[in-house]
Order: structure tokens, then C-alpha cells, then sequence
């Protein structure tokens, strides 16, 4: 299938007391056209910036890319002005935020924000864009959707303002969607109606999907790949089921080994121990070799390079490099 985004050794940086802090390291991965790609790691790993950095949504911060390309049908966006930015936000590619409550305007009418996107990308006028956005909220599963458009966020379920959220999402036919954590803050069934509604427009819609996401289990039911981040850095990159079936990098084994499994009779479960660095004071070499039970020591030396595995895989660590560890240990 044809790429629909390529992210290429894409590097963001924050300003903070005039100093330069890298927080994205060579960021590479690509999404073809109808595709599920899965972002996952722990929080502090580097996925919602990268959401914000292809989105160019630094507004009101310090955040910049410094270095790299993110090609959108073959447009390079890390080029493009804020003007326009704009015209593409919402129209080709399009973001459901993590949690609802902040992303609506409080003191607007779900009508007055649904409105405003379809108004300014499809030029609709005033009957046209209140019928398309009716019709948009019953798509999303919303019921008394005309009488909703005059209500407040605040009068408003989680589960009804993440349906909102994806109506605004979704109203101008994105190519791309990008769900960060879009189930978060949900209790488990509004989470499973809320994943059968993403899974049923795209197929409808055929879009693309960047869901970036903690839970291995919205990995395992949305995603047909998966790209693993630790530190600001892409450390495996696999097809969703060969990634469950046989993980490669330590990090990646370390994740799918703490989630719970039915049946588990073990007095607690497992962990990954310690915490994700700060990206002020990243340790040398790998990234994750202070954390990691295999560690040799050349990975406290250098940091690995991508390393192309069978079946077009991806992995970034020593264990996979034989001739240089051979050498170097």
C-alpha cells in the first residue's frame, strides 16, 4: 500500500532556562493509506510530542523541530507555515485529544465547535454545515443529536464529549486521524464502544490512524503495526501480531511481560524497573540500558543503530548487531 505519512529522523527540542533539550531522537516511521499504526511506550517516551510535532502544534510552548522530514502526501510538513498548517489541521489530517474536558471550549455550545471546522474547510453555509454536523454526531452515536448541539461540554458524559470529540475530528473527512490516548479516561465499556466507533469509520472512511496508546490491549485490537518508542527514540518497529508473538527488544519484552494475564498466580506483577530518563540528563550509549536485565558493555558505551530484521522488521539494540558486540564487549 501507497505511504500516506514518512516521518524521517525527525528531532524536537524544547527551550527551557535558554538551554536546547532534545526530546525527539531521529524519530523514523511511516503509516500507508488505510492503515492502523500503533504508537506505544510509557509516558515520557516521546509519543505525544511526536503527534504534536507532525501537527506542528507548538503553540503557547518552546517546542520546535530541529532536524528531520514528515512527508504528508508527499509534502514535507516540517516546511510549512503556521497559515499553512492551518489549512490542513482538521481537513487532510485531523487529532482526538487525550482528555476531552480540556480539548472542548467550556463556555461554547458543542454546535458553535463542531460548526467552526466545517465552516472554514468544506465552505459550507449556515443550513448546510448544521445538517452535516447532525448527521456527523448520529454517525458517532450520539443521540438527540439536535438538541446536543445546543448543550455545554460540562453537560456532557466522558463518553459522550470523547464521541464529540471524534464528530469534530472527523467532520471534514481527514486522510489522517491521530487518536492520543483516546480511551484513557473512560470506563472499560465506554472504552470498548468508543474503539468499535474509531474500527467502524475506518472502514468506512478508509483513514489512515495514528492511535497512540499505553495499553497493549488497544494495541492488539486496533493496530495492524506497531511502533515501540523509549526516550524519545523508535527502538522496534513490527507487525501487531509477530510483535506479541516474539518482541525482540528488551523493552519491548519488558512491556508485554508486565501486562496482567488471566489465571496469573504470582504474589505481584512483573514490572520494568526504574523510570524513563529525564531528557535533560539521558544516560550515555542506550537509552535503556540502566534498565535493562541484558545489558553488555558496549551499551553503556554506544547508542545502536536500526537494525533491519526478517519480515521488513525493525529493532535498535546490541543483541541484533553481532559483529560489532562481538568486537566491542
Amino acid at each position: 500500500m501507497e505511504k500516506l505519512l514518512q516521518v524521517e529522523k525527525l528531532e524536537t527540542v524544547f527551550t527551557k532556562d535558554k538551554q536546547k533539550i532534545k526530546v525527539l531522537h531521529g524519530v523514523n516511521f511511516y503509516i500507508r493509506r488505510g492503515e492502523v499504526l500503533g504508537l506505544v511506550g510509557e509516558s515520557g517516551s516521546g509519543k505525544s510530542i511526536t503527534s504534536l510535532s507532525i501537527m506542528k502544534l507548538f503553540k503557547g510552548t518552546s517546542g520546535e523541530i530541529s532536524n528531520g522530514k514528515i512527508q504528508f502526501n508527499n509534502e514535507d510538513l516540517a516546511t510549512k507555515s503556521e497559515a499553512e498548517m492551518r489549512k490542513i489541521r482538521g481537513k487532510q489530517m485531523a487529532m482526538i485529544f487525550q482528555e476531552p474536558m480540556t480539548s472542548l471550549n467550556p463556555v461554547m455550545k458543542i454546535g458553535e465547535q463542531l460548526l467552526e471546522p466545517i465552516r472554514l474547510h468544506l465552505g459550507f453555509k449556515e443550513k448546510q454545515a448544521k445538517d452535516h454536523a447532525i448527521t456527523i454526531l448520529k454517525k458517532v452515536g450520539i443521540p438527540r443529536a439536535e438538541e446536543i448541539m445546543n448543550e455545554f461540554p460540562h453537560q456532557l458524559s466522558g463518553g459522550m464529549r470523547q464521541r464529540i470529540m471524534i464528530a469534530m475530528a472527523i467532520s471534514c473527512s481527514p486522510q489522517l486521524l491521530i487518536a492520543d490516548e483516546p480511551t484513557t479516561a473512560l470506563d472499560v465499556t465506554i472504552q470498548a464502544q468508543i474503539l468499535d466507533l474509531m474500527k467502524q469509520l475506518k472502514q468506512e472512511e478508509n483513514m489512515s490512524v495514528l492511535m497512540i496508546t499505553h495499553d497493549l490491549g488497544v494495541v492488539a485490537e486496533m493496530c495492524d503495526r506497531v511502533v515501540v518508542m523509549y526516550a524519545g527514540k523508535v527502538v522496534e518497529e513490527a507487525d501487531v501480531f509477530e510483535l506479541f508473538e516474539s518482541p525482540k527488544h528488551p523493552y519491548t519484552k519488558g512491556l508485554i511481560g508486565s501486562v496482567p494475564k488471566l489465571g496469573q498466580k504470582k504474589d505481584k506483577l512483573d514490572s520494568i524497573k526504574g523510570n524513563v530518563p529525564d531528557p535533560s540528563s539521558l544516560p550515555k550509549g542506550c537509552k535503556f540500558a540502566p534498565r535493562c536485565d541484558v545489558a553488555m558493555p558496549i551499551c553503556f558505551v554506544d547508542e545502536p543503530q536500526e537494525i533491519r530484521l526478517e519480515n521488513n522488521r525493525a529493532c535498535s539494540c546490541w543483541l541484533y548487531n553481532e559483529e560489532r558486540r562481538d568486537t566491542c564487549v
